[in-house]
């Protein structure tokens, strides 16, 4: 089965990061048939001489799709979704490590169920690299306890997805939601009647670390996370009560002191699915 790897790169981004991410999918045991890099805004010198030098390398698997300026996550990805050849996309971050075996695994999935449309599975969040795991995120696996699961926590780690293509469009594509570009799609496409699935398995390593957890922290942020749990809200999928519910709880953790924040998020959120940020 054909598919494309969908990455989106600004000019933030670490270059050696950025390697270590495109060296998982080249080197996937089944290649994808092409990797969709969307340039969100002007990078660096440096971002711009790995993927110049990847274009070389590797020829017609890769596309470029350049947009002038930043136009966030929500927008780049969805100008990459219609840049994708395929049906089949599997989305990737470009600091991020995705397992040799990863898209085999969906894959399967895929052919084994006609129906599905999108396909996740675990991560093990990691400091410096990925032999330091600091946390695992796990997820339900079955569509109708995803599609609950969702109603307060997101149920599908973003960076882990393989979807289709043609049910992401009817959806209405990615979004600009500040921080829940990911949450906006997987609650539009749960209303158009889409199919879910997570495997039981770890398919990606995310890199973490102090500087997400002070990102996550702060009334800034919260009132972030406020703007987009209020669109989710305005779709008619969560209730009042999950509104607010998760708003209280997400301005309990934004208020905690960051080396506090950093152990609940580790300790307690990560292996305990009830929880939920």
């Amino acid at each position: 089965m054909e598919y494309s790897v969908l990455i989106s790169v600004y000019y933030k981004e670490k270059a050696e990061y950025l390697i270590e991410c495109l060296e998982s999918m080249v080197h996937q045991t089944v290649q994808p048939s092409e990797i969709v890099i969307v340039k969100d805004g002007k990078l660096t010198a440096e971002l711009e001489d790995v993927l110049t030098k990847y274009k070389t390398k590797y020829q017609r698997l890769f596309k470029f799709v350049c947009l002038e300026k930043n136009v966030g996550l929500g927008l780049a990805l969805a100008e990459g979704i219609k840049n994708c050849s395929h049906e089949l996309i599997a989305r990737m971050d470009s600091d991020d490590i995705s397992i040799p075996n990863r898209c085999e695994l969906q894959l399967r999935e895929f052919a084994k169920d006609s129906l599905l449309d999108v396909c996740g599975g675990y991560i093990k969040e990691f400091c410096d690299s990925k032999e330091k795991v600091v946390s695992i995120r796990k997820v339900p696996l079955v569509d109708s306890e995803i599609k609950e699961y969702q109603k307060r926590r997101d149920a599908v780690n973003h960076v882990t997805v393989m979807f289709k293509k043609s049910k992401v469009l009817e959806a209405g594509n990615y979004q600009h939601a500040l921080l829940m570009e990911d949450s906006l799609l997987w609650t539009n496409m749960i209303l158009h009647g889409a199919t879910f699935k997570n495997i039981d398995d770890y398919l990606v390593y995310v890199r973490t670390g102090a500087d997400m957890f002070k990102r996550r922290g702060g009334l800034k942020y919260f009132k972030k996370y406020k703007n987009g749990r209020k669109i989710i809200l305005q779709t008619g999928y969560i209730s009042k009560w999950d509104y607010y519910y998760t708003l209280l709880v997400q301005l309990i953790f934004s208020i905690l002191p960051n080396s506090v924040r950093e152990f609940v998020y580790e300790k307690l959120l990560r292996s305990n699915k009830e929880l939920l940020i």
